[in-house]
């Protein structure tokens, strides 16, 4: 890469950045810097589309020259991005003077949180500057996609079009969270708000399809299809009767046809919504039509459908097994696997399946477990696909006493013969929620 243009770039960039403190934008100078700024891009774009400008504990840098020197202008820069509360920002291949302009204005308001920073950039069809966004915490992911699954349905049961922006955003941050750390998310699956089970599922089925997506090698945006594909699939059960959907028994042969009409209403309703991908609609379409095509609605037969939608079935799947429901107890993680390989080939996609449950590993995180000497252990992280190493976090002793301070063991791979058997966490009173 050209150093130095790459230089200028930045230098240029960071002048723009320290003038708009000093004049309004559209000034001569300003405009007269963001314009040698684009000439300065143009031959770093002929190696590639992208640029990744940012900080590293307080030091700008980009791509992999960091500005170590230090004058008004880098200052400038750096602390524009800190205000914003940025790790940095990426410039793509495209872009424009003007849209230079348009976040420099809008970095100017002040008052930012990143995630309406980016909404907004959009909105101004700035779409060659994306704000990275610092990694948040699993749990306010997951808070956060809680929130937007309740705001969906409340639309809907409304008979209004829900808004896509929100959920496209909730859900990158969902796929970020898990190519970052990749059980977090699924971990907190495991941990069942029953109240509003509405809410969870959707939000459980989205974390768990980007999982399986994972596993099976999807690129990013890929994975963001599949989990908005996955938040979205159960919408058309809203207008089904509570009192089928809820039914503790099985259901009459009417009721099962009344369920049996959810996913075309959910598409007719996700169809209405703006910038959804043909794939999503594919996913609320077809998540129980199966992997051998046998499945509901029986007029989708035949009809090439998204392989993504055999994704969003293992997850669907995953969670329902995983799930305390009226008619029937939850199943462990483990469990679920082995009862899940039973109907692959039929229900499943076998090559997705055997993919996610060994991305989950042979022991999956939240899996309570019993030690050769008598100890009981909860599986906190599992190493990765290629390795199976586990680390336990012991909560009772060789007794069965509960440990005041419970301590963490790594197990390697070779050693898992030290597992003698599963526990079922609710018999021995193990709170995930405080675990995992």
């Amino acid at each position: 890469m050209d150093i130095e243009a790459l230089k200028q770039f930045v230098q240029t960039l960071a002048g723009a950045a320290q003038s708009t403190r000093l004049y309004p934008l559209g000034h001569p100078l300003i405009n007269r810097q963001l314009e040698i700024c684009i000439r300065h891009l143009a031959p770093l774009f002929t190696e590639k589309n992208t640029l990744r400008l940012g900080l590293a504990e307080g030091v700008l840098f980009c791509e992999d020259y960091v500005f170590s020197e230090s004058n008004p202008a880098l200052a400038e820069m750096t602390r524009l991005l800190q205000n914003l509360d940025l790790e940095g920002m990426e410039v793509r291949a495209g872009v424009t003077a003007g849209e230079l302009a348009a976040f420099f204005a809008l970095a100017g308001e002040g008052g930012w949180q990143a995630h309406g920073l980016e909404r907004t950039l959009a909105e101004q069809n700035v779409r060659h500057i994306i704000p990275l966004i610092k990694e948040d915490d699993p749990r306010k992911v997951f808070s956060r996609a809680l929130a937007v699954a309740e705001q969906i349905c409340q639309d809907v049961a409304l008979s209004r079009v829900p808004s896509s922006d929100a959920a496209a955003v909730v859900v990158r941050d969902m796929v970020r969270s898990t190519l970052s750390n990749r059980h977090a998310l699924t971990a907190l699956t495991l941990i069942k708000d029953y109240d509003n089970y509405t809410f969870q599922h959707s939000v459980n089925v989205a974390v768990i399809a980007i999982a399986v997506g994972r596993a099976c090698g999807l690129p990013e945006d890929q994975l963001q299809i599949l989990g908005l594909g996955g938040l979205l699939h159960d919408l058309g059960k809203l207008k089904v009767d509570i009192g089928i959907i809820n039914k503790p028994g099985r259901l009459t042969p009417e009721e099962f046809e009344a369920i049996k009409l959810h996913p075309m209403a959910g598409a007719s309703i996700v169809e209405k919504m703006k910038d959804i991908p043909e794939q999503v609609v594919d996913i609320v379409r077809g998540h129980h039509l199966h992997y051998n095509r046998q499945g509901y609605p029986d007029d989708l037969a035949g009809r090439p459908l998204s392989p993504l939608v055999d994704m969003a079935a293992i997850a669907d799947a995953f969670d329902a097994m995983t799930t305390l429901r009226a008619y029937r107890r939850p199943v462990s993680p483990r469990q679920a696997g082995h009862s899940m390989r039973e109907s692959a080939g039929s229900l499943l996609h076998p090559d997705f399946l055997e993919k996610f449950l060994r991305f989950l590993g042979p022991f999956p995180v939240g899996t309570a477990v019993r030690l050769r000497g008598g100890e009981i252990a909860l599986v906190v992280a599992v190493a990765s696909e290629q390795r199976q190493d586990l680390r336990l976090k012991v909560l009772f002793d060789s007794t069965g006493a509960h440990l005041e301070s419970p301590y963490f063991l790594d197990l390697p791979e070779e050693h898992l013969d030290r597992i003698i058997g599963e526990v079922d966490p609710f018999l021995v009173d193990i709170d995930l929620g405080q675990h995992l």
